[in-house]
C-alpha cells in the first residue's frame, strides 16, 4: 500500500494521513513561532555609556555585573556623541552620566520593547530611584508601542508569498512572470506606503523612500518563491514559503529586536527577507536610512537571485490544469517504410 498514489488511497486512510500531517506541521510550527517570543532577553545588545571616564567605567561594570552577556557596551565622551550614535542606529540606548546623575537616552523607534527593557535596567542601576528618560528618536505618536508597525509589516510577507505562488502556477512564460513580479513590487510599494504612512500613520519618513523599501522587500520575497518554483517546481514553492514566511517571519524580530532573540536565530533572521525588510523599513521610516545598508543589500540579493532563476531556470512549473504544448510536426519528416504517405491537399 505504501506505493499507492495519495489520490488513490481509501478515503479513510487518506483522511487519517491528512490529520497526521497537519498535527506534525503544528508540532513544528508552534515552537517555531512561540519559542523566540517566549525567550526574549538582551544578548549583546548594543548600548552606550557616556560621560566622564570614571563614571562611564563604573556604569559599564555595573551593567556587566547585573546581566552578564546582555549588553555590548560602547563608551562615548558626552551626551551629544551618544545622541549621534542613537540617530545613526549604532546603539539602542545610552546611559549618560551628568552632574545631576544618570539619564537614559533612548531610541524607541528602533524598538519600543528594548526602550522599555532598558528603562528597567536604568532603574536597577540607580538603586530604584526614577531615572529621567530622553527619547532621542521617538516612535511614531500614533504607534507609541510599535504594535502597528509590526502588525502592518506582516501582510507584506503574506501577499508576497501569494504573489510568487500564483505567478508560478498560473502564468506561462518567463518574461510574463518577470513582468508580473516587477508590477507587483511597484504596486505593493506604493500601496504599502500609502496605507502605513498616510492611512494608519505608523511610519513617518520620506514616502518615496518608504515605498521603495517596501517594494524591494515585496520583490525579494515574491521573486524568491517564484524563482525556486521555476527551478524545482512545487517543492521549490514550498521551500520559498519556508524562507519567506514560515521560518522568516518568527525570526524577523520585527516586533522586538534581533538581539533579544535566542542566538544564532536572531542573526539568522536578518539574512532572510522578512528580517531584512523589517530592519530596512525601520531605518528608512525613522532614521533617514541610517543603518539600512546591510538589510537593503540582503533584499537586493534575494531579488536578483529570484529574478535570475525565473529567467534562467530550465525547469518551470506548468500551470495547474495545463499540459506542455506538443512539439510541432515537421512537414518534411521522412515517412516510415510500409506506411502510406498522406497526400497533401
Amino acid at each position: 500500500m505504501s506505493g499507492t498514489p495519495i489520490h488513490r488511497r481509501p478515503p479513510t486512510q487518506l483522511a487519517l494521513l491528512v490529520a497526521v500531517l497537519a498535527v506534525a506541521a503544528q508540532v513544528l510550527l508552534v515552537p517555531l513561532f512561540a519559542a523566540p517570543a517566549a525567550h526574549l532577553a538582551p544578548r549583546d545588545l548594543p548600548v552606550a555609556v557616556a560621560g566622564p571616564a570614571p563614571a562611564t567605567a563604573e556604569i559599564a561594570g555595573r551593567l556587566a555585573a547585573a546581566r552578564p552577556g546582555a549588553f555590548a557596551v560602547r563608551t562615548l565622551p558626552d551626551a551629544a556623541a551618544a545622541d549621534r550614535a542613537l540617530r545613526d542606529r549604532e546603539v539602542y540606548a545610552a546611559f549618560v552620566a551628568g552632574p545631576d546623575g544618570l539619564t537614559l537616552h533612548t531610541a524607541p523607534a528602533a524598538s519600543p520593547t528594548v526602550a522599555a527593557l532598558l528603562g528597567e535596567a536604568a532603574g536597577q542601576l540607580s538603586g530604584g530611584r526614577p531615572v529621567p528618560v530622553v527619547a532621542v528618536v521617538p516612535a511614531d505618536p500614533d504607534d507609541p508601542r510599535g504594535g502597528g508597525f509590526a502588525a502592518g509589516f506582516l501582510p507584506f510577507a503574506m501577499t508576497s508569498l501569494l504573489a510568487g505562488v500564483l505567478l508560478t502556477l498560473l502564468v506561462r512564460g518567463r518574461l510574463a512572470r518577470l513582468a508580473g513580479l516587477l508590477a507587483y513590487a511597484v504596486l505593493a510599494g506604493a500601496a504599502g506606503a500609502v496605507v502605513l504612512h498616510d492611512w494608519l500613520g505608523v511610519i513617518g519618513g520620506n514616502r518615496v523612500a518608504e515605498a521603495g523599501t517596501i517594494g524591494l522587500f515585496a520583490l525579494a520575497a515574491a521573486a524568491t518563491v517564484a524563482g525556486l518554483g521555476a527551478l524545482l517546481g512545487r517543492p521549490g514553492i514550498a521551500l520559498g514559503a519556508l524562507l519567506v514566511f514560515l521560518v522568516g517571519n518568527p525570526l524577523s524580530a520585527v516586533a522586538a529586536a534581533p538581539e533579544l532573540l535566542p542566538q544564532p536565530w536572531g542573526a539568522v533572521g536578518q539574512w532572510l527577507p522578512a528580517g531584512a525588510g523589517g530592519s530596512a523599513l525601520r531605518s528608512v521610516a525613522f532614521f533617514d536610512g541610517a543603518g539600512a545598508g546591510r538589510a537593503l543589500t540582503v533584499l537586493a540579493g534575494y531579488a536578483a537571485a529570484g529574478l535570475a532563476l525565473v529567467l534562467l531556470a530550465r525547469r518551470a512549473a506548468v500551470p495547474s490544469g495545463q499540459v506542455p504544448e506538443p512539439m510541432p510536426a515537421v512537414a518534411d519528416a521522412p515517412v516510415r517504410s510500409g506506411a502510406p504517405a498522406t497526400p497533401t491537399r
